[in-house]
């Protein structure tokens, strides 16, 4: 079942904004929220390189809490910001454990999407961090907008 609150809040255009989104995490969400970024990013006319990169960073983000949080996780947070320059993604899960990072075994079916999430961020002069606690975890990718 898809469920979702959205909040839009922010000061007037030219100054910081965000839209923030919470889901249960099943398979089933992973395309509304993809569909309800896109949407927020071409209503802020963010470029389509730049969207691109958010769009697969948001997509591989969401796919990771529902194969490897949901079974601790009951809900998913999704947030874009944008403002100061900067439009950040942010994607938290109340699972404290951290990404695996390692180490692309080139021959697995998975576990190539944080890896690539984070090439294509430094790419574009972003970075990808993780923030956890003993309530969750938030993966923010940050990228700049010229």
């Amino acid at each position: 079942m898809l469920t979702a609150a959205v909040v839009r809040t922010g000061p007037p255009s030219g100054r910081r904004t965000f839209t923030h989104w919470s889901f249960s995490p099943t398979a089933a969400t992973v395309p509304p929220i993809r569909a309800r970024v896109r949407a927020v990013l071409e209503a802020w006319r963010i470029s389509l390189d730049l969207s691109g990169t958010l769009l697969l960073a948001v997509s591989e983000l969401v796919t990771n809490v529902v194969r490897h949080a949901a079974s601790v996780a009951d809900r998913l947070r999704v947030t874009v910001t944008f403002g100061g320059g900067w439009l950040r993604l942010d994607v938290a899960d109340g699972d404290p454990s951290l990404p695996h990072v390692g180490p692309v075994d080139l021959e697995a079916e998975g576990g190539r999407g944080l890896a690539i999430v984070g090439l294509l961020v430094a790419e574009a002069g972003g970075e990808v961090s993780v923030v956890a606690d003993r309530r969750g975890k938030t993966v923010r990718v940050c990228l700049p907008v010229v």
